[in-house]
């Protein structure tokens, strides 16, 4: 994981990043990233420009190349493209680093606009601690949410996998029974498909956070088609296999 104080930085009194740090962290080459952030700014549909700023930074050879400065917002709006659990967990880190960076910003101008008299002081602290709680209740919020949005981490996933084995087990008859012996493949074919087909997504690990306990439900309630539920109990009806 990044420091987040290399992630968000202040300039002119805002909290911004830079495309260079975003490509950094996210692993993609940097001209695709400015390449995403000019494609939206020459959009005519997006109104966008408030959120990026041009400017350059030198490379090792001391030559100036291109890049961009970009708020919340701007950061927000490319780095929703980035998908897969360790880009999610990048858009925490950022979440986080702005609030600390904004956190910040916010108390210094409340430094330089305080009233002289003490009760002015007095009033004038009040009211940032109730802004502020409310700023910390919307982000905590925010990432609540990309929490529950990003996939399965590994230890749900483990518990995902042995229930879906321990109920493949079951529907075989066991793992004593001639089914799950010589056709088990089947079984656990069958309800992979139809666990995608339910949660509409490309395999088991791109399961969302907020739908881990309806699996578990889905899987220990699971149940083949009659097709294979017939051929199930036939096979185990045999006494003696050809295998």
């Amino acid at each position: 994981m990044s420091e987040l104080k290399d992630l968000v930085i202040m300039k002119d009194g805002q909290a911004v990043t830079t495309s260079l740090e975003v490509a950094k962290i996210f692993e993609k080459r940097h001209d695709r990233v400015i390449r995403a952030i000019e494609s939206k700014l020459t959009d005519p549909n997006f109104g966008v420009s408030e959120m990026f700023c041009e400017s350059t930074y030198a490379d090792a050879s001391g030559k100036q190349n291109k890049m961009y400065y970009m708020n919340r917002d701007g950061f927000t709006f490319i780095a929703m493209g980035f998908t897969g659990r360790k880009a999610d967990e990048f858009k925490l880190e950022y979440i986080e680093a702005f609030n600390k960076m904004e956190s910040y910003i916010r108390k210094q101008e409340a430094v330089k606009q305080l009233p002289q008299t003490p009760e002015g002081q007095i009033r004038l602290l009040l009211e940032s601690n109730v802004h502020m709680d409310e700023r910390m209740t919307n982000a905590e919020e925010d990432i609540a949410l990309l929490k529950n949005k990003s996939e399965i981490d590994s230890t749900q996933r483990f518990q995902l996998q042995k229930a879906r084995n321990k109920r493949a087990v079951e529907v075989c008859g066991g793992k004593d029974s001639n089914f799950y012996k010589t056709k088990s493949r089947k079984v656990f074919m069958a309800l992979a498909h139809d666990f995608k087909e339910y949660f509409e997504i490309p395999r088991y690990d791109a399961l969302r956070k907020e739908d881990f306990n309806k699996a578990i439900e889905f899987v220990d309630g699971w149940y083949p088609s009659v097709l294979l539920k017939r051929e199930i109990d036939e096979v185990n009806a045999q006494t003696n296999l050809d295998i």
